[in-house]
């Protein structure tokens, strides 16, 4: 009978339904959720989860979805994990102008051009294509370029795959174009390079040298760890000798008792 009961409940989460979401969030309203988290129940069907138009993070990983449609609606949608579905278009996500993290680790996506559909999504910095820590991935990561191809194609990012983007669209790379530019205007007048015979540097030359520092204060916190490593095993030989003692006690209690006749 609960075996029976177990395959119904099952049943019911292979699409998402009204009463899963109420179930789930204690939200009456469906507009009302916020957050969603359906993490590996076995959903194949996104049912009415576009009904959820006020959604902002969202979590479907480790399910048997493939079909995204439902979520052409959420325009407030930031967060996205499809990580372990069945995925291979993300066509829907077009419209899903608020999205700035995409997992998608774990599917099916062949080519980069099945991403090119992402493209006009200003805020999206946070794209996943493969996981090692889970072994998760897409045919398209087996082209050795996939990744000059997406940093190429989303010149914005900032994180692919989780790594930082150290080239176009990083803050590092930003930061040194302005410091660049702004020091060309600078040697530049009329397209004459300006010479400055008086210059000098900033710093003097042995600004950058390495100094040696005392050694007093690493000597001073070995000798702190030593003082507390002696503390410990102190304590260690105190706890063993009361372990020692109330083992003694209670076996001697356990024994029964002799009188002598």
């Amino acid at each position: 009978m609960d075996c029976k009961r177990d395959k119904e409940q099952d049943a019911e989460f292979e699409k998402i339904t009204p009463v899963l979401l109420k179930s789930r969030t204690g939200e009456f309203d469906l507009e009302s959720i916020l957050f969603l988290k359906l993490r590996g129940v076995g959903i194949h069907d996104l049912g009415c989860i576009g009904e959820c138009i006020n959604l902002e993070r969202l979590d479907l990983s480790g399910n048997n979805v493939s079909n995204l449609a439902p979520l052409a609606s959420l325009r407030l949608l930031a967060v996205l994990n499809l990580s372990s579905n069945r995925v291979s278009s993300l066509e829907p996500l077009r419209s899903c102008d608020s999205l700035q993290n995409l997992n998608v680790a774990g599917n099916v996506i062949s080519s980069v051009e099945n991403l090119h559909c992402l493209v006009s999504l200003r805020k999206l910095e946070n794209i996943r294509l493969k996981d090692n820590t889970y072994n998760y991935t897409n045919p398209v990561c087996r082209n050795q370029s996939y990744r000059t191809a997406v940093l190429e194609m989303f010149p914005n990012i900032k994180v692919l795959d989780g790594e930082r983007v150290v080239g176009r669209g990083s803050d590092l790379y930003q930061l040194c174009k302005d410091i660049d530019d702004t020091i060309k205007a600078g040697l530049y007048k009329n397209g004459q390079l300006i010479e400055h015979p008086d210059c000098k540097p900033w710093v003097d030359d042995s600004y950058w040298e390495i100094k040696k520092s005392s050694n007093t204060i690493i000597e001073e916190a070995y000798k702190q760890f030593n003082d507390v490593l002696h503390e410990c095993r102190l304590l260690n030989n105190r706890a063993t000798h009361v372990i020692s003692q109330t083992e003694r006690s209670m076996s001697l209690k356990k024994q029964p008792k002799q009188y002598a006749i």
